[in-house]
């Protein structure tokens, strides 16, 4: 009897040291195809579409890894964003990140808590974060990013004013276009 459990407390150690060796050698045994993938998916190319249309001064990328614009000390705070990606970023002509775009479609739903941790980190690394629920239109873009329309800039056209400098000694009001001179 006593053999018996020896022999199964040998067993035992002899099959916890091989599980621990092929979790050690990290599965080597058949080695799996790669295979490439969309960078942007079906739902976010509108977004990136509309993005560079509304913002042609800017530079915009996609799938940019958040330790590509953040960093910190340590080991156990960078671990915090170590493998989080953001849908986009914006930058400007000199390289600067103006914002992170961030587009909350179906695939976001029962995850806003994760979301709002996401945005602190943002927030903390000195930076603006941007969601869209689907694909914005242009005019939400460029108010989201402060642009301005030339055609904002033009005023009104000018209106003919009811009062006219006739000469160096007077002015005279009309009701119309034509000048009254006294």
């Amino acid at each position: 009897m006593t053999m018996i459990i020896i022999l199964i407390a040998v067993f035992a150690v002899i099959l916890f040291f091989l599980t621990n060796v092929n979790k050690a050698k990290g599965n080597r045994g058949e080695r799996n195809p790669i295979k490439g993938k969309r960078i942007i998916t079906m739902n976010e190319q509108p977004t990136f579409l509309r993005l560079r249309e509304a913002l042609p001064e800017h530079i915009v990328l996609a799938q940019v890894a958040f330790s590509a614009f953040m960093t910190a000390k340590g080991y156990a705070t960078r671990n915090l964003f170590n493998r989080k990606v953001a849908d986009f970023v914006v930058l400007d002509k000199q390289f600067n990140v103006v914002a992170i775009v961030e587009l909350d479609d179906a695939s976001h739903k029962g995850k806003e808590e994760k979301d709002a941790d996401r945005d602190a980190l943002i927030a903390e690394a000195g930076y603006r974060v941007i969601r869209y629920k689907r694909t914005p239109d242009l005019e939400q873009v460029q108010k989201d990013f402060g642009i301005i329309k030339v055609a904002e800039l033009v005023e009104a056209p000018l209106v003919e004013p009811k009062t006219h400098l006739v000469s160096d000694a007077f002015i005279v009001e009309t009701d119309t276009n034509e000048q009254k001179i006294s």
